[in-house]
């Protein structure tokens, strides 16, 4: 199924000359960012997504190194290719960075060789994002349970990033951070920021943040990044399509 079931030929046909990235969403739980961040974006591109098999909704390593697997990705491509995607995103931090850098970068290829695009995934979004800004000394505030986002911190280490605090908040399925609102939002990324951290990451998909990107900036006073909006960023990156809008977090400034 994907978020825009129903629409037919002639809507696609219509949209045909704005650029498109596509988006590979496992189950069901935020995803109503994407149509927010398309409309903050101002229509300058399109964002269709399609709802991949998430098999057993759990944070755990083994359900997530299944979730991410070649072929649960691979079913949703050609919806994605037929709405005129010019670049794919796995939009899921955990079923990416579980499977460490190497094994991250691997199924980005298998998914870019599928997909006859370029293709990223949300990992490497946190990755590119921290470059961009240029920070180094980065909190993760984690929706995960403890050990899952240690393996967030690993991966963050091996791009080279300094991780100076990590927080887990022993959340196990995305269902139930889907239903986080505001206050819920700000006080985990409060209780994961240091004052040495140059930027703080939320790393989760299936949290909603888009809405209150300028808020978690001005509770902070730094840099606040979350994962549909850096997965978002990617996209506009692959098309070489930078930018600016306000609303968005300094990423987009």
């Amino acid at each position: 199924m994907t978020a825009d079931s129903g629409a037919g030929p002639t809507r696609y046909a219509a949209e045909a000359g704005r650029d498109a990235v596509g988006f590979l969403y496992p189950g069901y739980s935020a995803e109503d960012d994407y149509p927010r961040l398309e409309a903050l974006l101002g229509g300058a591109v399109r964002l269709p997504l399609v709802h991949t098999d998430m098999g057993e909704d759990a944070h755990r390593v083994d359900a997530l190194l299944e979730m991410g697997s070649a072929d649960r990705l691979a079913a949703g491509v050609a919806d994605l290719v037929r709405q005129g995607a010019r670049a794919v995103v796995w939009a899921c931090t955990s079923a990416s960075f579980v499977f460490g850098w190497d094994g991250a970068h691997e199924q980005v290829r298998e998914l870019a060789v599928t997909a006859g695009l370029p293709a990223s995934s949300t990992s490497f979004a946190f990755v590119h994002a921290a470059r961009a800004l240029g920070v180094t000394r980065l909190a993760v505030a984690a929706t995960y349970p403890q050990d899952v986002a240690g393996h967030f911190t690993a991966f963050l280490k091996a791009a080279g990033a300094e991780v100076v605090a990590e927080r887990g908040s022993g959340v196990v399925t995305a269902a139930e951070v889907g239903t986080w609102g505001r206050e819920d939002v700000l006080g985990l990324a409060r209780a994961g920021d240091h004052p040495d951290a140059q930027a703080v990451l939320l790393p989760d998909t299936a949290l909603h943040t888009a809405a209150w990107l300028p808020d978690l900036e001005a509770a902070l006073g730094k840099p606040v990044l979350t994962a549909n909006q850096v997965t978002v960023w990617e996209g506009l990156r692959l098309l070489d399509r930078p930018l600016t809008r306000p609303g968005l977090g300094t990423l987009f400034v």
